[in-house]
């Protein structure tokens, strides 16, 4: 079984423990991942092979006390670090943000275009579209690239929207040599 795969089944299995028990997992685990991305030495203690598991649940254990972790996130960071899967946390956490973004009705992506910014018009016009086809409320980030030279390419979950250049140049060539 793949990494991501793995991920997704504890991100599945922590949401629907924290559904049972009406707790906010995914707030839960924004407020523990910004604590933990604040503090350089607790992130490289909890990610790096250089300390023991003993030594991280020491820590791990006064983090929770100091910082008032709730019992069901300190069980399933204890869980990683017991199963020595602690560095699969970031993607558990992304995991479980899109699941309960789901079950809102809301789904994140992004729009990879040129230059530092979108004309909020054309961004308002894919929003709406994408509203339309995926029955969901979309919210869409910015950013920049430079392997694209004009238009955008727009990704959310899965459904891949490529309006490039590079796209349409690419589909020209490749119709070009099939003929």
């Amino acid at each position: 079984m793949s990494l991501q795969n793995i991920s997704w089944t504890y991100a599945n299995a922590i949401t629907q423990l924290a559904d049972e028990k009406k707790s906010d997992i995914a707030k839960e685990l924004t407020e523990f991942n910004l604590l933990v991305n604040k503090n350089n030495d607790l992130e490289t203690l909890l990610f790096s092979e250089v300390f023991t598991i003993e030594e991280k649940k020491d820590v791990l254990t006064q983090v929770i006390k100091k910082f008032n972790v709730s019992p069901m996130v300190s069980d399933l960071l204890f869980f990683l670090l017991q199963e020595k899967r602690i560095g699969l946390f970031p993607q558990v956490f992304k995991d479980v943000v899109v699941i309960d973004d789901d079950k809102k009705g809301f789904l994140r992506g992004i729009i990879e275009g040129p230059g530092t910014s979108i004309d909020e018009t054309q961004k308002k016009k894919i929003v709406s579209y994408l509203k339309d086809k995926l029955n969901k409320e979309v919210d869409l980030e910015f950013v920049s690239s430079t392997k694209i030279t004009a238009g955008y390419r727009i990704t959310v979950e899965d459904l891949q929207l490529d309006a490039s250049l590079e796209n349409q140049l690419d589909k020209f060539k490749e119709s070009l040599l099939t003929d």
